[in-house]
Parts: C-alpha cells; sequence; structure tokens
C-alpha cells in the first residue's frame, strides 16, 4: 500500500498506518464528541449540534470533549489516522458534521509570506534597523515590506474544502473568490483565518471584508452575499469568526473606519440588522475576536470585544450593557459556564488586559472603578490576567489562561483565585492557538507545533509532549474519539490506533 496518493489540486494525503510596547503587534490568531454515521442524502447529518464539532471552539463555544478513547500521545509515526496535505495558507479551524470535514484556505501561484515564531520579531527588526542609524518612519517602511503582505501585491484564491472524516479524502474544493484581496495580511495571519460554521444542512464560510458564502454539503452553492472592504490596522488583516444561532449568521467587523456587528439570514444571505459600533478603541478601532451567543437563564447574549471595551447585545442588535478598560488588541473570544461569561483581552503591554467574570443580567455600564475587584454585576476581576492571542479553556471548574510566550495560570473559575503559575516547558515560548482539555488533562500547541500535555492537579505537572514539527496557529477539533490538528501544511485525524 502506497505511504502517498493524490487526491486532487495540490492534495496529498499521507497515510501513516504503514509508516504596541508591542507598537507593531506580531499578530493575530485566530485564531478553536460523539460521532455517529448518520448521514442523509449530500452528507448532511441527522445528529445534534452537540454531536458534532459546528464552528471555532466547538459546539458550546470552550474546546472541552468528553471520550475516553482520545487520543493523550501522538506523533508523525504514532497515533495519525491519516494525514491531508492542505494547498497554500490558512489558520482557520476545522470543523466537523457527520462525515464531513469543512475548513478553508488562501491560495495563490504566486510565493506568499511564511509565518514567523513568536510576536517580537517586528519590533526586533525595527530596532535593528534604528540601530543601524535609520529614522523610525524608515525603519517601519522596510519592516512593513518585509512583513506585510499588501493588497495590491498579491492575486489570491479563497477556498472551501470538504474532506471525508474516516479517510481524509478531498470530496470536494471550492473557489469562492479570486483576485486580488480585500485587505492585506501580516505574515502571521492569513487571508483565511475566520473559521467557518455549519448546522449540518449547509456549511457558511466567512472572510472578513470579502464576502459570506454558503454551500451544501454537495458543494453546491446556495448563494453568496458580498461585503464592503473597510482599512484595518497596519494591514494585519481579518480574523473573527462568524457565530450561528437559530436561522442566523452575526459576524462581528471591527475596523477602522466604520466598525459594526451584524445579523444574516442563513436561508438566503440578506441582512437583517446592522449595528454601528461606537466608543471603541484609543489610536485604533480594529479588532479580531469572534462573536459569543451567551444562553443564560435570563436571556439570549450577542457578546463582543472590541479593542478597549466589551459590549453585549440582545438578539435584535440593541446594547445590553458595556465593559470599559478592555485591552487595545481583542483577540481572544468570550465564553461562558451557565451564569458566568468570561471576557479576556490582551496583549501584554496594555496597562489593562483583565479576565472579567460577568454575572448574567448586567445592564449599562459596568465598567469597573480602578483596583476593583468585583462589583454587583462582576463575580472576580483580575486587571492584568488576560492574554494576547489564546482563548482559555474552562474545565472542571478551572480556567487555564495560557499566554502567548508558554506561561500558564491556572484559576479557579467561581474565585479568581490563583492556583498555580508556571512555565510549560523551558523550551515552550510561542504559542497561538487555544489550550483545550479531555480526560482529566490540558492540551497546549505550540508554534512549533508541540502539543504539551498538563495535568490537572493543584501543582503543575507536564505530563509529555506530542511532536508534529510542522509550524501551527489552529485551534482544533474534536469528535469521538479522533483529535482534528491542522498544521501549516497538513491537517491531521489523531487517533489511538489499536492493533487489528
Amino acid at each position: 500500500m502506497p505511504t502517498a496518493s493524490r487526491c486532487t489540486a495540490g492534495f496529498r494525503r499521507i497515510d501513516v498506518i504503514e509508516a504596541v510596547r508591542l507598537r507593531r503587534p506580531a499578530i493575530l490568531m485566530l485564531g478553536m464528541i460523539g460521532l455517529s454515521q448518520i448521514a442523509t442524502a449530500g452528507g448532511g447529518s441527522l445528529q445534534s449540534e452537540a454531536d458534532n464539532w459546528p464552528g471555532f471552539l466547538g459546539p458550546t463555544g470552550t474546546p472541552v470533549a468528553d471520550n475516553s478513547g482520545l487520543p493523550t500521545s501522538w506523533s508523525r509515526a504514532e497515533n495519525v489516522e491519516w494525514s491531508t496535505e492542505i494547498p497554500g495558507t490558512g489558520w482557520s479551524s476545522p470543523i466537523v458534521w457527520g462525515n464531513r470535514v469543512f475548513l478553508t484556505g488562501a491560495t495563490s501561484e504566486q510565493p506568499m509570506k511564511q509565518p514567523r515564531l513568536g510576536v517580537e520579531f517586528g519590533n526586533n527588526y525595527i530596532s535593528e534597523l534604528r540601530a543601524q542609524g535609520l529614522t523610525l518612519a524608515e525603519a517601519e517602511q522596510i519592516a512593513d515590506a518585509r512583513d506585510t503582505e499588501f493588497r495590491d501585491a498579491i492575486s489570491i484564491r479563497l477556498m472551501l474544502y470538504c474532506l471525508d472524516l474516516e479517510s481524509g479524502e478531498l470530496l470536494w474544493e471550492r473557489t469562492l473568490y479570486e483576485g486580488n484581496p480585500a485587505v492585506g495580511r501580516h505574515l502571521k495571519n492569513s487571508f483565511a483565518s475566520e473559521t467557518p460554521v455549519t448546522d449540518g444542512k449547509a456549511v457558511y464560510a466567512y472572510f472578513a471584508h470579502q464576502g459570506l458564502y454558503a454551500y451544501d454539503f454537495d458543494g453546491n452553492q446556495l448563494w453568496a452575499t458580498p461585503l464592503k472592504a473597510y482599512p484595518v490596522y497596519l494591514e494585519l488583516g481579518g480574523g473573527a469568526s462568524p457565530a450561528l444561532h437559530g436561522d442566523r449568521i452575526y459576524i462581528l467587523n471591527d475596523n477602522n473606519e466604520a466598525s459594526f456587528i451584524a445579523a444574516f439570514d442563513k436561508h438566503d444571505g440578506h441582512e437583517l440588522w446592522r449595528t454601528p459600533r461606537v466608543g471603541l478603541g484609543d489610536n485604533h478601532h480594529s479588532g479580531w475576536s469572534s462573536p459569543f451567543v451567551w444562553e443564560n437563564d435570563l436571556r439570549y447574549e450577542l457578546v463582543t470585544i472590541g479593542p478597549t471595551t466589551a459590549i453585549s447585545y440582545d438578539m435584535a442588535g440593541s446594547e445590553l450593557w458595556r465593559m470599559g478598560g478592555m485591552a487595545t488588541m481583542p483577540i481572544p473570544t468570550p465564553f461562558a459556564s451557565d451564569d458566568h461569561l468570561y471576557l479576556v483581552s490582551g496583549p501584554p503591554s496594555s496597562e489593562s488586559r483583565p479576565i472579567a467574570t460577568v454575572r448574567a443580567g448586567a445592564r449599562g455600564d459596568i465598567t469597573m472603578p480602578e483596583g476593583a475587584t468585583s462589583s454587583a454585576d462582576v463575580v472576580w476581576y483580575d486587571w492584568r490576567g488576560g492574554t494576547y492571542l489564546s482563548t482559555p479553556v474552562l474545565y472542571e471548574g478551572k480556567l487555564y489562561v495560557l499566554q502567548h510566550n508558554g506561561i500558564i495560570v491556572k484559576y479557579d473559575a467561581g474565585t479568581g483565585e490563583v492556583v498555580y503559575r508556571s512555565r510549560i516547558a523551558p523550551e515552550a515560548r510561542n504559542f497561538t492557538a487555544s489550550p483545550w482539555a479531555y480526560n482529566g488533562m490540558v492540551f497546549c500547541l505550540s508554534e512549533e507545533g508541540d502539543t504539551y500535555v498538563i495535568g490537572t492537579g493543584d501543582e503543575y505537572e507536564l505530563l509529555g509532549v506530542n511532536r508534529l514539527d510542522d509550524f501551527s496557529l489552529s485551534t482544533p477539533a474534536m469528535v469521538g474519539d479522533r483529535l482534528l490538528l491542522r498544521t501549516h501544511h497538513n491537517l491531521w485525524s489523531i487517533r489511538s490506533l489499536r492493533s487489528s
């Protein structure tokens, strides 16, 4: 049996069973279950959302699974069910419904700028250029030319891919757009960083400033809604994934001209309402955090984090409450447990980069007074506990907060008490993907492709390291006993393989 077979259009499937001061943030990323094969004609599923992985960070908005068969150790040659090469670059997460896996990507006939490790390389390069006698403006211009893919300098294809869950075979691919991108991107970002969503009948792909697209499970386009492009701070690109709730798709677009949140009808893609977002940011208004639908005992809320301000809306787009004091570069996504909502923001250079736990029912301005750690609407508040890139994971009553530099902090989720703070490992210093958890363990995927497995006791314990030796920024999906990990070049199905 061959170790590799061509699928189509650049796909390569490998069967391994045989063998800002961050003035210039170096980015973003975005950014995030038992499966039975009950498929309708055309690949749709009769399963519920909870049986699948329908969007970024999973069905509940926090990447936690409950399946004792999920793998705890892997490598390129261990517990890899299949690995499929994905053309181009994309940092969206895979999503799954039934036997279908969906993900997006961006390809080009031209060379695309490749990502680098960490967040400081841009600032370090500027410092090197300044030391050579260049002015700040000159140094920034040279750094921009190296680190930014400008929209008029490249032609791209925005792609939607559908793979078979059991084999990794490419079932179909569709080009959603071809031409110059609507906005540029930082090399640490991609033109396809927004994770699609699905309801089991259609898959909805959103590319910020480009458009919103719907396809059925056979790859037939249902509708396409073009969207206006707006300027983004420092040409960093997009990254906020859509939220799907009922018959509506919600998108959040914080930009430097006309920030808004909007709802679209999932049946035909027409815009139902749009609410301008005001009072965001100081020197810029762009953001990359995804919206979150919070279903609490009192109401449904559409929760967002923007530059310096978090805002919650009712499902018709009217503001319910807002909280100032957030950091200037919003990337982590809000999440909740019952009637407690968690807001997290960075980057580390911000004077205020809080973690806030909000009670259901808040209204009006709930900004915390300086130095306060709780209020009538806020259970607990840590002024400098937030993260720059990843969304924390809430697991078994504890909150695991992963910093981009490899520091992990464990909190009591109910009280905000710090259980421990530790460096993951001496060499572990670059993290973008959000941590996830199952079977009494927390998993942290580094940009180098190394997954650090951490115990859940009250003292920090590193249980192991699983290496794939490929760059990664994407948060995985978990379905049944499979872990789906996206790296720069491949999508991997990690599964405990039993001897036949």
